[in-house]
């Protein structure tokens, strides 16, 4: 099961949310974990050891993939990123900060490469905008109640999904990694390489488009039903 434990200074996450995403992309069940810690895996990979390595990936290739595949949505896409992040993570292993967990150095190369293949995809947002959008800081909306009565209303995964994807990579980056893994905003911030503050704000600007966007989808499917109801009480009815 997911984490749902909010962070006091981040916002419980959009369970609802999380709840939908998931379920297009389920993970096993991760039992604790046995054996060395990912810091001793890593002391023993960096001297050479190849099964250290290999059971590094064993126990995160799962989770990267899941990273992946929430921010990029194509799954062929999803796997080669994931692919590629390991052999970053295999190339610079001698670099590696102990002071930090494994997961965040990993996740902050998934992201990066999953925001670098969606940047090529979609125009970016121009420094200046994005600056001038972060320097309004309206804080209130994270650490209120989360828009799950909203959330509550939808009918697939795959409208989540369609939601999701029209996010610009910098919103989307941190609504997966708090929505659908859990992670505290102080987390993310690190993985995402920003601060704690401008996490926040990306959440609560995250949500509201997510929200705007949903309700603009259920408005033309709405239109849409409505149309055909009338084009249906408008047909003639021929004679038998």
């Amino acid at each position: 099961m997911l984490p749902r434990a909010a962070s006091p200074r981040c916002g419980p996450p959009v369970v609802s949310v999380s709840e939908k995403i998931a379920s297009e992309n389920p993970l096993p069940f991760e039992p604790p974990l046995d054996g060395p810690s990912d810091h001793d895996l890593i002391r023993r990979a960096q001297q050479g050891e190849e099964r250290a390595f290999a059971e590094l990936v064993r126990r995160h290739e799962e989770r990267a993939m899941r990273v992946a595949l929430g921010l990029i949505a194509n799954r062929e896409d999803a796997r080669d990123l994931a692919q590629e992040a390991f052999l970053r993570v295999f190339r610079n292993l001698e670099r590696f900060d102990f002071e930090h967990e494994f997961t965040t150095w990993l996740y902050r190369i998934v992201t990066n490469l999953a925001i670098d293949l969606l940047r090529k995809r979609r125009p970016a947002m121009s420094t200046t905008a994005e600056e001038e959008e972060e320097a309004d800081l309206d804080l209130a909306d994270p650490d209120g109640p989360a828009p799950s009565a909203a959330m509550e209303q939808m009918e697939t995964a795959q409208r989540v999904r369609a939601c999701i994807e029209r996010l610009a990579p910098h919103f989307r980056s941190v609504m997966i990694l708090r929505e659908l893994e859990g992670l505290p905003c102080t987390e993310i911030a690190r993985i995402v390489g920003t601060t704690h503050v401008t996490v926040r704000w990306r959440l609560h600007r995250g949500r509201k488009l997510f929200l705007e966007e949903w309700e603009r989808m259920e408005a033309v499917e709405s239109a849409k039903k409505k149309s055909a109801g009338t084009t249906g009480a408008n047909s003639p009815v021929q004679d038998p």
